[in-house]
């Protein structure tokens, strides 16, 4: 259970948070798509833990694409802890992690490239990594190094 909030401004600010179509991941689709790539969106990857939802998805390279907040999957270069109920966000923050590592393990024993994007990257930068990740799954699939889905 969460705590409640201080004020209605903090339950506001809080409630604003967006699950998907971030500033960053709109980069990162935005210049995937100019350069032919066609993916899903918000999609749980085949044969991936239930109730998790890869920000991007190319199915048949079998790619999957996590843009991850700074906040809520405690960057370690921006990640910060709350003051008001340090030991509640601790423990959230923690088990975020946790699920993370537990995702790209399952996804990975399930044949799929996991590619993890911080929030803070260079569109340029996360893009160029996961066309490395398709160039990389399409060529073990298809023989085809540049097919976009």
């Amino acid at each position: 259970m969460a705590p409640k909030p201080l004020d209605a401004t903090t339950k506001a600010r809080m409630m604003r948070q967006r699950r998907s179509g971030t500033g960053p991941e709109l980069a990162i689709r935005k210049r995937l798509h100019e350069l032919g790539f066609r993916y899903r969106v918000n999609v749980t990857p085949a044969g991936g833990p239930p109730r998790r939802r890869a920000d991007i998805v190319f199915t048949r390279q079998r790619v999957a694409v996590f843009v991850d907040g700074c906040f809520w999957h405690s960057c370690p270069i921006h990640g910060t802890l709350p003051a008001n109920n340090s030991e509640w966000w601790r423990a959230k923050l923690e088990a975020n992690a946790k699920r993370d590592r537990d995702t790209n393990t399952q996804l990975e024993a399930s044949g799929w490239a996991v590619v993890r994007v911080w929030e803070h990257e260079r569109p340029e930068d996360a893009v160029r990594r996961v066309v490395d990740a398709l160039c990389v799954g399409s060529s073990a699939s298809s023989g085809s190094a540049s097919e976009p889905e």
